[in-house]
């Protein structure tokens, strides 16, 4: 019988790799004067940067797991399947293409819809984390030189550091207010934003982190390592994993008591 850790363990040296040849393209372009931006439908910007990445893992996948279904946040998703790689090529443009560093690529497995390995690479801040399912959750410059991450052991809203993206989102959401009682409750809010939210959760540094609009290639490769590092990540209707609509994380002790002030459909501005 095969060894389901070992094949991980292969998929997670890939995800490296991966992630390896995105820090190269995205450093080449970051801040590059000729670097081209476009808007797409939703008025959300795309570079070249982005489209590059996803077409390189894209390839690099289609050597190497040919018969793996792949999610991408810029192109048509490929393949059917109980595996499927889902890929944020730069989480972040919007930094990316003002130069602030804080961006990333993020690259998850997941099977049968269950994320199982996830790197998240930042190049620009020289830093990488990662996780496997059963394995724990991990940060450094790679697997061989790597130290393990936790979650902190705050137990109540008002000794806890929350991180948000914006607040706009929770105003069209209708948890405007419960979103906004939660920020006056917390003992310190900072809105450090998309892939970095989750990854100072997971090392303790952070107890919440919450983003109300969010689509799988956002969530599927942070949400392993928050859960793997002993955190607790759903939507938010309280469903566990990267599949529904929204993000609330937390270091696990805090996250009943985010659920009952943000459930949908409960904002009392009305």
């Amino acid at each position: 019988m095969s060894d389901p850790h070992a094949a991980l363990t292969d998929d997670l040296r890939l995800a490296h790799l991966l992630a390896d040849d995105a820090d190269s393209i995205t450093m080449s372009r970051f801040k590059a004067l000729d670097l081209h931006v476009t808007a797409k439908p939703d008025l959300t910007p795309v570079t070249d940067a982005d489209t590059s990445v996803e077409e390189a893992l894209r390839r690099t996948l289609g050597r190497a797991r040919p018969r793996d279904a792949v999610h991408g946040e810029e192109m048509d998703d490929t393949g059917w399947g109980p595996r499927r790689w889902v890929i944020d090529p730069i989480d972040g443009t919007k930094n990316y293409v003002r130069g602030v560093p804080v961006w990333a690529t993020l690259i998850a497995l997941m099977i049968e819809d269950q994320p199982v390995v996830g790197v998240v690479s930042a190049p620009a801040l020289n830093r990488r984390w990662w996780a496997s399912l059963g394995g724990g959750a991990y940060t450094g410059k790679s697997l061989m030189s790597a130290s393990g991450i936790q979650v902190s052991d705050v137990a109540k809203i008002e000794d806890a550091s929350l991180s948000y993206s914006s607040l706009n989102g929770w105003i069209s959401s209708g948890l405007g207010q419960g979103f906004v009682d939660l920020l006056r409750d917390a003992w310190r809010t900072r809105a450090y934003g998309d892939f970095w939210s989750y990854m100072l959760l997971a090392e303790g540094a952070v107890d919440l982190a919450c983003e109300p609009e969010l689509e799988l290639h956002d969530m599927a490769a942070c949400s392993i390592v928050v859960t793997e590092a002993g955190g607790r990540f759903t939507d938010l209707e309280g469903n566990p994993g990267p599949n529904g609509v929204g993000a609330y994380a937390s270091n696990g002790r805090l996250h009943d008591d985010l659920l009952a002030r943000l459930r949908p459909g409960d904002d009392s501005e009305d």
